[in-house]
């Protein structure tokens, strides 16, 4: 909308601004039966908190669900039911009334389809380190190739706080969903309660553990850890040497873990061990006939 400025600067005048409607639109090329789809409605100056009705309809006359709402920053986004009475091949429409504002308008129409199913999400592997390259993987039916996906990988919490660590981008081909992803622990591992720490609380050590969810078309898939629980396993590298710096050979060690275990051990003939796939965290080291404990974060 143009807006035109004929009367000076030096004091204040009032304007009006015109209501519109921009677009109303589906966010998804399908309507899978008995789900639902996403819709999104632009508008300009409607104001924060007007009312917005949404009712749906099949080229054969049928009736989808129905929205009320509010717009919020001029715009509104939601989700509308798709009946499972449709037929596959019908097509569906939605149209768009602002009462408050005198607006109306309507979308195109998107195809029906069938629902939209993703199942045996799973890891390649149950133990990651840094740095190892992971397959995420599920079935999708209900899509064409080609469609967009996004796959979601949280952190496990056992309260169901779960922290969002990254969403990566892929496409369904062949009713399959195939992802890399590198593992990195970005946080640093002194952080992790151990066992002996958390006991005070009445916990126990919580082993970083991660499940993947994937999004289609405003739908969630594996909320429930169906992908399972993929567990980051650490390692470290352990060197003694005397008061003059010289390797200290074959010496007996014990580690104790922060899961609250122990793992008994020796070093080589250059003083120097290396133990793997152990649960990250606080690690004491102890020698016991040097007496000696050190402590690795």
């Amino acid at each position: 909308m143009d807006l035109k400025y004929n009367k000076s600067t030096d004091s204040q005048h009032k304007i009006k601004l015109e209501s519109s409607l921009v677009y109303a639109a589906w966010r998804s090329g399908l309507a899978p039966l008995g789900q639902s789809a996403p819709v999104e409605v632009f508008t300009s100056f409607v104001g924060d908190g007007a009312k917005i009705k949404i009712k749906g309809k099949s080229q054969k006359g049928k009736n989808l669900g129905k929205i009320d709402s509010v717009i919020k920053n001029n715009k509104f986004v939601g989700m509308l039911d798709i009946p499972d009475n449709l037929e596959i091949g019908d097509a569906v429409q939605f149209e768009v009334e602002l009462p408050q504002n005198g607006l109306s308008g309507r979308s195109g129409f998107i195809p029906v389809g069938p629902p939209i199913e993703a199942t045996d999400l799973k890891w390649s592997v149950q133990e990651a380190r840094r740095g190892d390259i992971v397959t995420l993987s599920a079935k999708v039916t209900g899509l064409p190739d080609g469609s967009e996906a996004k796959i979601v990988i949280y952190e496990y919490d056992a309260d169901n706080i779960h922290d969002r660590i990254t969403a990566l981008p892929t496409v369904v081909q062949k009713n399959k969903i195939e992802l890399l992803w590198e593992y990195e622990y970005h946080e640093d591992t002194d952080e992790i309660p151990t066992d002996e720490e958390l006991k005070k609380y009445g916990k126990n050590y919580n082993h970083p553990e991660y499940f993947f969810v994937i999004e289609i078309m405003g739908r969630k898939f594996g909320q429930k850890q169906e992908s399972g629980l993929l567990k980051f396993k650490d390692w470290i590298e352990i060197i003694l040497e005397d008061e003059d710096g010289k390797r200290v050979a074959n010496e007996q060690y014990v580690l104790h873990l922060p899961d609250g275990q122990q793992k008994q051990g020796a070093l080589d003939g250059d003083g120097y061990s290396r133990e793997e796939k152990i649960p990250p965290g606080k690690v004491k080291i102890e020698f016991p006939n040097s007496g000696t404990i050190n402590i690795i974060g």
